[in-house]
């Protein structure tokens, strides 16, 4: 396991606790708050996976002779294909109505948060590359007998070895701000069209004008009765979006602001002293990534405030390369979040499923980036020459 290295073992956790926090987080490191051992832990802590949400712990961690963690990956048996943002329902159904079984499946993923990051996770020294993980994964497909393994919003660099190891792969579209060493947000303003530039003014003068408190908090700042304003919110944008329960719990938000601190950014509009809307944000090494955003008012412009042109004020401060604002919502361009690819890749155990959902990635593929292309076009900001 894998094969050439059989002093390397795969075992398979049904709760991130069983795995020291020190030993995950050497493997995870720093850059990216989805997949660090406290994230984790708060999701299975707070209920939010396990029990009946059908997201099952499956931990996987590589070790070698010694039992020393080399790599490991936060997995899920999976009895359904929700809160994973790459869909895959019509593979179920077609494979379901052949007389096939899809369910349970195995995904590799930070549970309900479509951010890119390593899903691979392998310790610095290991010497190991992601295709030691991979064969790891796709053994335990086969002992377990389920249809499939899924690695989802995974790197690029993961899913070119997931691919060289016969893996197949599929693209995405998500929107991102890049920082291009603004000093301020006039500056960003600056490098955008003379009507856009206008626009966003506007749009931010609008929200201001509404009469609400707006603030950024982190870690400390944000209160248990921020907390629980925020579930309220949640549970509005769940309600009136998809109509169904939500993700995650009450029990959760408390215990993520804990478990990581000034890591969490709380973007919150206020008014007579409540909070009435917000917008959760996790802050990484490189990157602010936009989470959830909700409301009990309705105000013009304050989810774009809140969202995104606060988001850009953070990350300019910080000097951060880029804010993250997810998929979904091409509203998101103009205001200078363009498009870009993510990555996922998907081992299929019956070789006539395979066979089908590859043919189906051949023709998805390009026609993913021909929609990227012609989403780049809608750009905000100034052509070469244009002047304004």
């Amino acid at each position: 396991m894998p094969d050439g290295a059989p002093e390397l073992s795969l075992t398979l956790h049904r709760a991130i606790g069983e795995i020291p926090a020190a030993a995950w987080d050497a493997c995870a490191g720093g850059g990216n708050p989805f997949v660090c051992h406290a994230f984790l832990a708060a999701l299975e802590a707070s209920g939010s996976v396990g029990g009946r949400s059908g997201w099952l712990p499956q931990h996987a961690a590589l070790r070698d002779a010694g039992g020393r963690l080399l790599a490991c990956a936060p997995m899920y048996a999976k009895s359904h294909s929700y809160g994973e943002y790459v869909f895959d329902h019509g593979w179920a159904d077609a494979y379901e109505r052949a007389g096939g079984r899809y369910y349970p499946k195995l995904q590799v993923a930070a549970p309900f948060s479509p951010v890119p990051g390593p899903r691979l996770l392998l310790h610095p020294e290991s010497g190991l590359g992601p295709e030691a993980m991979a064969q790891g994964l796709a053994q335990a497909c086969g002992q377990l007998d389920l249809s499939s393994v899924h690695v989802t919003f995974c790197t690029a660099a993961e899913w070119e070895a997931l691919g060289r190891a016969g893996w197949l792969q599929r693209i995405g579209t998500q929107f991102h701000w890049t920082n291009q060493g603004y000093g301020s947000f006039d500056d960003f303003l600056a490098a955008l069209s003379s009507r856009k530039r206008k626009q966003i003014r506007r749009e931010r003068r609008d929200a201001e004008a509404s009469g609400f408190v707006l603030k950024t908090l982190r870690g400390h700042e944000i209160t248990p009765k921020h907390w629980a304003a925020f579930h309220r919110f949640y549970m509005a944008t769940t309600d009136k979006k998809w109509g169904r329960s939500a993700y995650l719990n009450a029990r959760f938000w408390p215990l993520l602001g804990e478990a990581l601190g000034d890591r969490v950014v709380l973007m919150v509009a206020e008014q007579d002293g409540e909070p009435v809307a917000g917008a959760l944000n996790l802050l990484g090494e490189e990157a602010l990534y936009g989470r959830n955003w909700g409301a009990v008012v309705d105000a013009p412009f304050l989810h774009f405030e809140l969202c995104y042109y606060r988001a850009i004020d953070f990350a300019i401060e910080l000097r951060l390369p880029r804010v993250e604002a997810g998929a979904q919502g091409e509203h998101k361009i103009q205001r200078g979040y363009l498009p870009v690819p993510t990555y996922s890749a998907h081992w299929i155990a019956h070789a006539g499923l395979r066979r089908a959902i590859a043919d189906f990635l051949d023709r998805e593929r390009p026609a993913m980036l021909r929609e990227m292309e012609a989403l780049a076009t809608l750009s905000p900001f100034k052509r070469d020459g244009e002047e304004g």
